[in-house]
């Protein structure tokens, strides 16, 4: 794999490796503790900011994959971006939507304590999968 093509996908990576830690990790539990955000409140901003980050990521996932494609990568390198692209996928197509449909059913004024959802464990879990793949991923094309 040719340097300059290894050092886009590994900065991209990293990027959207940073942006993911940052608001999913950070972001997204820590508004529910500030005063005054109330669970919708939190819901409304945490849509807006995850719609943010899903299509930032996707650019990040097209970048990484262009760079890839425009320099021969090793196996393991093709792998990787394959997990996170296709954990990316997964979020977007099978998780997101049970999510978005919870949290209007909670922005119209149903009480989130009556209906529990495992969609929010499968997105973190996903997340956690998607953080591994994107900081090995980074990981490899620096060594390259």
């Amino acid at each position: 794999m040719n340097h300059t093509s290894a050092a886009v996908a590994a900065a991209a990576a990293f990027v959207w490796l940073g942006m993911v830690l940052a608001i999913s990790f950070l972001e997204a539990p820590l508004k529910f503790r500030a005063p005054g955000v109330t669970i919708p409140i939190g819901l409304g901003i945490g849509r807006l900011v995850f719609r943010a980050l899903n299509a930032a990521e996707a650019v990040l996932a097209v970048v990484v994959i262009v760079a890839l494609a425009t320099g021969s990568p090793a196996t393991a390198v093709v792998v990787l971006t394959a997990v996170a692209a296709a954990v990316l996928v997964v979020q977007l197509v099978l998780v997101r939507p049970p999510l978005n449909r919870r949290s209007d059913r909670v922005l119209a004024g149903e009480d989130p304590a009556r209906t529990r959802s495992r969609a929010h464990l499968y997105y973190v879990a996903l997340e956690a999968v998607k953080v591994l793949a994107l900081l090995a991923l980074g990981c490899v094309l620096q060594a390259v």
